[in-house]
Order: structure tokens, then C-alpha cells, then sequence
């Protein structure tokens, strides 16, 4: 079928208005990201729970005891799930320094494993996070605006090259820029 969406979003509110139901439980959830799949890959299908909070927006009637059913079976066939709780804050230049690390440990656990479904869920999670950031940076000015392009910078960077990504933060952190926005940052 030919889908007129433009993006991701569009395209499941469509298979969703297409699908004409009463209510939206896990059946439809399922129909949404088969086509989300279809189109953008497996790796683009969201969360069940973003899908219904979607579609609920939008005016949808949710058969809730369903898609949690569906969410739970989901996430019990994660074994990383526990490691991605909690495990970005991007709030400040700390916060997100600490959450790098993280993700760095994680994913040198992931590499030593050779888990690479880990590896592709991190990978998923950083360019998320990383949109998110560069999203709040279009939205704010000022200092608030300098702080979450830089911090888009640094997870575009260690997206690029994550075993290098810790010596090239010290440089940056040394810079007459950064001091000059920043200040002294706190945490090796």
C-alpha cells in the first residue's frame, strides 16, 4: 500500500485512521509497527506504550489492560532492559558526562560479550537522546541553548568514535572555549 506519511509519526496515525476502529489495543499496535517496520526498518518501531501515547493524542480510545499485556510480554524479552533504565540525563554538562560513562561501560560490556543487539540498542538510544538534545537546543537561547549543543556534540562524537571519545572530552574540557561558556566542569 502506498503510504502518504511524510515521517514516522504521520505514517501511524494513517495505518492507524486506516485501520477505522472503535479502539486500539495490541492487535493494532501490531498493525502499526508491522508498517512502521515495513517502511523504516525494524530498528524504527517504537515502544507499544509510545505508540498508544501517540495515538491517544490524537483522539484514539485505548483497550489499556491489552497494551500493557503486550508491553510487559515485550520487555521480559529484553535481557538489557534493566542496563538501559536511567541510564541518560542530558539535563546538564555533569549529568550528561556521568550518563556517557555509562554508556561507554555499557557498551564495552555489550563489545566483550559480542551482544549485538545491545550494541544496536545503545547505538538506537544514543541518536535518540542526541536528537532530543539538538530538539531542546532549537527551543531554548542563551546558555540553556549552548549547553545542550554541546552536549549534542559530545554524543554525536562518541557515537563517531566511542574508544576515543574520553580523550578527546579532557582536551575539550581544557579549551579556552569551553572554560569561557562553561567554566570548570566537575568529574575527571
Amino acid at each position: 500500500m502506498g503510504w502518504k506519511a511524510r515521517n514516522k509519526t504521520e505514517l501511524m496515525i494513517e495505518v492507524w485512521e486506516k485501520l477505522d476502529c472503535e479502539s486500539v489495543g495490541a492487535v493494532e499496535i501490531e498493525s502499526i509497527e508491522t508498517v512502521v517496520a515495513d517502511v523504516y526498518g525494524k530498528a524504527a518501531v517504537e515502544s507499544p506504550m509510545r505508540i498508544a501515547r501517540l495515538l491517544a493524542d490524537e483522539g484514539a480510545e485505548l483497550r489499556h489492560s491489552e497494551i500493557m499485556e503486550l508491553y510487559v510480554r515485550r520487555a521480559s524479552d529484553r535481557p538489557n532492559a534493566a542496563a538501559f533504565e536511567n541510564l541518560l540525563d542530558t539535563s546538564n554538562l555533569s549529568a550528561a558526562l556521568a550518563s556517557l560513562r555509562r554508556m561507554e561501560n555499557l557498551r564495552r560490556k555489550f563489545e566483550s560479550v559480542s551482544d549485538t543487539d545491545g550494541l544496536q540498542q545503545l547505538r538506537k538510544r544514543a541518536i535518540a537522546e542526541k536528537d532530543s538534545v539538538r530538539e531542546r537546543a532549537r527551543r531554548v537561547t542563551g546558555a540553556q541553548h549552548q549547553i545542550a549543543a554541546e552536549i549534542a556534540e559530545w554524543i554525536t562524537l562518541w557515537l563517531q568514535a566511542p574508544e576515543l571519545f574520553e580523550n578527546w572530552l579532557k582536551l575539550r574540557r581544557r579549551s579556552e572555549d569551553f572554560v569561557s561558556k562553561f567554566g570548570e566542569l566537575s568529574g575527571k
